[in-house]
C-alpha cells in the first residue's frame, strides 16, 4: 500500500466553495474505496494563495485514477490557481 498526497494553491476568495467541493469528493472516495482522506493547508496565505494537501493513506492500485475522476465531477479545477500535484510515499521496511 502506498500513501498518495496532493497539493495545489487556492486563491484566498475560493477557498468554501472549494473546501465544500473537496470535502463531498473525499466522503464519496471514503465510502466507495475504504480510504481515510485528510484535507490540510499552509498555516499562513502569501500573496493571496493558500498551499492546500490532501492526504490519502493506505490507497491501493487506481487509486489516483478514481481521484482524477471524482476531482472531475466535484469540478475543482476552476478553484484551483495553479496544477494539482501528486506525490507517493511508501513505508520503509
Amino acid at each position: 500500500m502506498t500513501d498518495l498526497y496532493v497539493y495545489y494553491k487556492v486563491r484566498d476568495a475560493d477557498t468554501a466553495p472549494l473546501r465544500e467541493r473537496v470535502h463531498a469528493l473525499q466522503r464519496e472516495l471514503a465510502a466507495t474505496h475504504g480510504v481515510a482522506p485528510q484535507l490540510k493547508r499552509r498555516p499562513a496565505a502569501q500573496d493571496g494563495l493558500q498551499t492546500w494537501m490532501e492526504v490519502y493513506p493506505n490507497v491501493g492500485a487506481g487509486f489516483a485514477d478514481a481521484l482524477e475522476q471524482a476531482c472531475a465531477r466535484a469540478d475543482i479545477a476552476p478553484l484551483l490557481a495553479g496544477p494539482r500535484h501528486n506525490e507517493v510515499f511508501t513505508d520503509l521496511p
